[in-house]
């Protein structure tokens, strides 16, 4: 799945900006036929960004169903011979594409690309309509899963089960993009070493025909390693690997030539030389042990809610490298193409998410509801387990080239101690593996399902564990958190032997709340909450990594248990840090210089 880019034989146009919008209230756009006329609304929505704090309308911000996008388009006069392609980067969390009054594109699932061939349907020169149709609505069959509740008065609401707002609309880029008749449609790279020497294997998927030609550039730009054919290996001497913290980028170019030799079409791929590895108790990067300082983070900024925006993940980044962090969890979902390129270029680890969370019914109970079976009918059964194969096969065929993701997490707190779990995630851990061989599959650990209780661990090939001794449970007692997170780590190690990210710890804080005692809520007690873990994990040889719930404040649906979402961010939603900010960056400075456990 490569995405679009301009070089010598390709195009493409930008399609952000501001487009006409307007909200499917009666749920009426598509027999109507919205799509062939202008939208009847004064209203306009940017693009990308969430359209659910944009608005001073709460109907708006609540509103459960279709919301609609529409702009002209002109085709560049350039494009005439060309192939002609409509790519959205994301609709979370279906997307309905028209050009003029055809359906050209449908695609379910909130956090991935999808495009459509549209050349039969335009002109170069000429301009089209292009509507799009965003539907959030989550149901049982969905990934994530929710469903929709009618209240007594007929209005639709959406109940789901994920601690994080429900943001919708076009959170990425619209692009429109041209290919050549002959094209390169897709590429798969995997790397490796031997002493000094490196090793690119690639694999181009071409259509039409033509040679195929590869090349290898170092950072200099200069030639390192050719090869011929659509799969081949490129060798490189004194090869400079891709290191955490120190990246190294080579750059890939596959060719496309005639029988006369003449250029038919290229792509050029960023390629970072590193391996990745499990070997017992340690996480290995280029045969290094390596240990995890980070964040579960979320795409999440006020007004645009998910919109991606380049300033504020620059913004994000450098506080990542204030902290100290080497890493981040995508929690829970997969995040902008842009986001992985930066930690390419930067050198940051990554452990990519599918956006499969909230696959645990019995949460109902914990926010007022009622505790459900989650493996029956109707539940988390074969129609979510069809979504949720989607889903890894699309993660893996977009990040599969990315260096800086090292571990594929399949789920995020799902129920792993009930009858069916397994049968689940069986055939789940092995499409992971079957996709890429190359890295570690892992799920998040619920802290429901104990190493007595969970079913499922000996599937994956790390042991990724969410933990709130002293928040959820010995709430304002560290002293008796301690003990109890220090009996449960060791049981984990003791049952698998494996190595332990805790993917999550945290407590709720209200910054500018300080107290001399350990009164929860306060910073001083965020402080002293992960300074205790901090203890524990230095003293569980399997810990290779703690990643911090969360690095900032975010937004979630109103409840009793948040206050204006969730605060256990280390910095605030508008990014003022926190006192544990400044704890974090002096424990990650002295384990940033010191070797990991061996």
């Amino acid at each position: 799945m490569l995405k679009p880019q301009a070089n010598s034989m390709r195009e493409l146009v930008n399609l952000d900006g501001l487009y006409a919008f307007k909200v499917d209230v009666h749920r009426s756009g598509h027999t109507e036929e919205w799509f062939k006329r202008p939208l009847r609304s004064d209203l306009e929505m940017a693009v990308p960004a969430s359209y659910n704090d944009i608005f001073a309308d709460q109907a708006i911000r609540d509103h459960v169903g279709y919301v609609w996008y529409q702009r002209e388009v002109r085709v560049p006069r350039g494009w005439a011979g060309e192939r002609i392609h409509i790519r959205l980067d994301s609709a979370t969390h279906e997307g309905m594409v028209y050009v003029n009054d055809q359906l050209v594109a449908q695609h379910v699932g909130g956090y991935m690309p999808f495009s459509a061939d549209i050349t039969d349907l335009v002109e170069a020169g000429r301009s089209f309509h292009l509507t799009i149709a965003v539907n959030n609505e989550l149901t049982r069959a969905t990934i994530p899963p929710g469903k929709i509740v009618v209240t007594e008065d007929g209005r639709r609401q959406q109940a789901y089960l994920h601690d994080f707002y429900n943001y919708a609309g076009l959170h990425r880029s619209v692009w429109l993009y041209s290919t050549p008749a002959t094209a390169v449609e897709d590429i798969t790279v995997v790397t490796g070493y031997d002493g000094e020497t490196g090793t690119v294997d690639y694999v181009a998927v071409v259509r039409g025909e033509g040679r195929v030609r590869a090349s290898l550039r170092d950072a200099d730009g200069v030639e390192v390693a050719t090869a011929e054919g659509a799969s081949g290996t490129l060798s490189i001497p004194g090869v400079v690997l891709w290191q955490p913290g120190a990246a190294y980028l080579y750059e890939l170019t596959v060719e496309v030539l005639d029988d006369g030799g003449t250029l038919r079409d290229e792509y050029s791929l960023p390629v970072g030389v590193r391996t990745v590895e499990v070997k017992g108790k340690q996480f290995l990067i280029n045969g290094e042990p390596f240990y995890f300082t980070g964040f579960g983070m979320h795409e999440d900024h006020s007004s645009i809610g998910k919109g991606h925006s380049n300033a504020h993940m620059v913004n994000d980044f450098q506080l990542l490298a204030w902290t100290g962090a080497n890493s981040f969890r995508t929690s829970h979902y997969p995040y902008a193409e842009e986001v992985l390129e930066y930690a390419d270029r930067h050198g940051i680890v990554v452990i990519n998410e599918t956006p499969a969370v909230g696959l645990h019914l019995g949460f109902g109970a914990v926010f007022g509801g009622i505790a459900e079976k989650t493996y029956v009918d109707g539940g988390i059964d074969g129609n979510t387990a069809a979504s949720h194969r989607q889903s890894i096969s699309e993660i893996v065929a977009r990040d599969k080239n990315h260096p800086s993701v090292v571990i594929w997490s399949i789920a995020n707190e799902p129920n792993a101690s009930e009858e069916g779990a397994r049968e689940y995630f069986q055939p789940l851990a092995e499409l992971a593996r079957e996709l890429d061989p190359t890295r570690p599959v892992g799920y998040v650990n619920v802290m429901f399902d104990t190493p007595d209780k969970e079913l499922i661990g000996d599937l994956f090939d790390v042991i990724m564990l969410n933990r709130y001794y002293g928040w959820y449970l010995n709430n304002g007692d560290l002293q008796s958190a301690e003990q109890a997170l220090k009996k449960e780590l060791l049981a984990w190690e003791t049952k698998y032997g494996k190595p332990m990210i805790m993917t999550e710890y945290g407590a709720d804080t209200m910054p500018g709340l300080h107290s001399l005692y350990a009164q929860p809520w306060s910073e001083e007690y965020q402080a002293g909450f992960l300074d205790m873990y901090h203890r524990v994990f230095d003293r569980v040889d399997a810990m290779v990594g703690e990643q911090v719930w969360n690095f900032a404040d975010f937004q979630t649906s109103n409840g009793i248990m948040r206050v204006d979402g969730n605060k256990k961010g280390v910095f605030t939603r508008d990014r003022r840090p926190k006192t544990a900010a400044f704890a974090l960056r002096s424990r990650w400075s002295i384990l940033n210089n010191r070797k990991p456990k061996a």
